[in-house]
């Protein structure tokens, strides 16, 4: 216990590290050009204290739970060398735990036109269907590269077929519902099945599961817009709460405590069933560690409940405040650069960025240093925010954005070594979890309304733009990294004969 307290400060600096920058900006916003109430700007900093405590518990909850419950699941199921009870298995773990992941929920209560669970269940379907397929690729050892430009070929060709209404919110959905839940349960399971292959590339092939689950939901929408056609729903405003007094601010966050005690154990659930029944027929592991995954469950959920209340309480109506006034600003081309120095540093409060920084850290045994990575997904996302508020002012389409974006992040494939390649294409998943979609979101929305466009055409599509960008940033670092390698003599590939990275070797802009 005094172990998990001593972790339990570290993470705790770190959340901290992450949060202030994002919090320091919004001060900033509040206090020059987009005025908030008192009450909204005390909800924004109540969000954070509850943010900053409930991703320090997330991650260590992670590292202790969910990260050995995947791996134990993923070798049990891929020790059996039955195809059919990893295919149902992958179908299953993708199905369900995507059903729970909180931000799907959100993602259901905008979409016009599709009822909510019809788009709840077709997204996890896609989801576990995909699931399947990267398990598949990993046990048949197929190129991820010629995958991805395989299917995002088919998505992209899909997409002239979509209602217009439907474009947007179909690459959204691909970056929302690879969440704080999902995400950590996936990347463990790819771990657990390279961990019994003996080739030189077992560990690469444990990156790329985030990046084939990050497709299912966007074609599920895309194929449940032609279905439907042009959707009839409304765009559901965020609500910006009127309070009077501190009394009414507890109220409000105490309120909202029990539909995220209840979304985050729903959440939960599912990967509890499946552990304890891999526990009964195949793991039995000893007591010990399963009294150390109970603990980290524990911490898992407290942390998650406190995190989500922050950020949809107190993040959210104000994200989408400050974007109202700048909207209806006359220089409203100002949310441009601020939503470049926004995207920055809101990736660093994502949770699920830690886990992969970890995974990465791991995997290359520091070959890849945490500072280059998180500097590389820092500029993807500044980069994407920018592009995705100029598009809000401009009304310029999506498809003029994701197009080139992923053509370009095709033609790198061929130039990045591949272990760079899947994690630049988990890193898009990762990147566009519950910050974006309770602040980054709002707020576009909030500048849209401003500015008087379609919220449903031109707000939606920032996840998008966030999950996008960091493809073609990582494998900047892969290209550079490869050269570098080369340069100096040595093996191209950091897994087999890593070159180290040092800080000054890190190309900062």
């Amino acid at each position: 216990m005094k172990q998990n307290r001593t972790i339990l400060s570290e993470k705790l600096k770190e959340s901290l590290s992450s949060v202030l920058p994002v919090t320091g900006i919004v001060f900033l916003l509040c206090f020059s050009i987009s005025p908030v109430p008192n009450s909204l700007l005390m909800g924004f900093v109540l969000g954070a204290l509850l943010l900053i405590l409930g991703m320090g518990l997330f991650t260590l909850g992670t590292d202790l739970a969910m990260t050995p419950i995947g791996s134990h699941v993923g070798s049990a199921v891929t020790k059996s060398r039955r195809v059919w009870l990893i295919i149902l298995v992958s179908l299953l773990v993708g199905i369900f735990i995507t059903m729970s992941e909180p931000d799907l929920q959100v993602l259901a209560e905008q979409v016009p036109g599709i009822p909510n669970m019809v788009l709840i269940v077709a997204v996890a379907i896609g989801v576990g269907v995909f699931l399947v397929v990267a398990m598949l690729r990993m046990l048949l050892r197929v190129k991820l590269s010629h995958l991805l430009i395989g299917i995002y070929v088919f998505v992209f060709l899909l997409a002239r077929f979509v209602p217009q209404e439907f474009l947007s919110v179909a690459f959204d959905s691909g970056g929302v519902t690879t969440g704080p839940m999902t995400v950590p349960f996936i990347m463990a399971l790819g771990l657990g099945v390279t961990a019994i292959r003996s080739d030189s590339n077992a560990e690469n092939d444990s990156f790329g599961l985030v990046a084939l689950c990050s497709v299912g939901p966007i074609l599920a929408v895309l194929l449940l817009g032609i279905v439907y056609g042009a959707g009839t729903g409304e765009y559901v405003p965020v609500v910006i709460p009127e309070l009077t007094d501190s009394r009414e601010l507890s109220q409000l966050f105490l309120s909202s405590l029990p539909k995220y005690i209840e979304e985050v154990a729903l959440a939960l659930c599912p990967i509890l069933v499946f552990f304890l029944l891999f526990q009964i027929a195949a793991l039995r592991l000893k007591k010990g560690e399963l009294i150390k995954i109970g603990v980290g469950l524990g911490y898992t959920y407290v942390g998650l409940v406190l995190f989500l209340t922050g950020v949809n309480v107190g993040f959210m109506p104000v994200g989408n405040y400050i974007g109202q006034i700048i909207g209806g600003m006359a220089q409203n081309w100002i949310i441009v650069p601020i939503g470049v120095v926004i995207g920055y540093f809101i990736v660093a409060a994502e949770p699920a960025v830690h886990v992969l920084n970890r995974q990465v850290l791991t995997i290359t045994a520091g070959a890849i240093p945490q500072k280059a990575l998180s500097t590389s997904l820092s500029i993807g996302v500044a980069i994407s925010v920018g592009l995705a508020m100029l598009r809000i002012v401009t009304g310029l389409p999506i498809m003029y954005l994701l197009v080139p974006g992923y053509l370009i992040a095709g033609i790198l494939t061929f130039f990045s070594p591949p272990l760079f390649t899947a994690i630049a294409f988990d890193s898009g998943g990762v990147a566009s979890g519950p910050m974006t979609a309770t602040f980054l979101l709002p707020l576009a929305m909030g500048t849209c309304s401003g500015v008087g466009g379609n919220v449903v055409v031109d707000a939606f599509g920032v996840v998008a733009m966030v999950a996008m960008t960091p493809l073609i940033t990582i494998q900047l670092l892969g290209v550079y990294y490869k050269y570098k390698s080369r340069g100096a003599g040595e093996a191209e590939e950091p897994a087999e004969d890593p070159v180290v990275l040092n800080d000054d070797d890190i190309i900062t802009f």
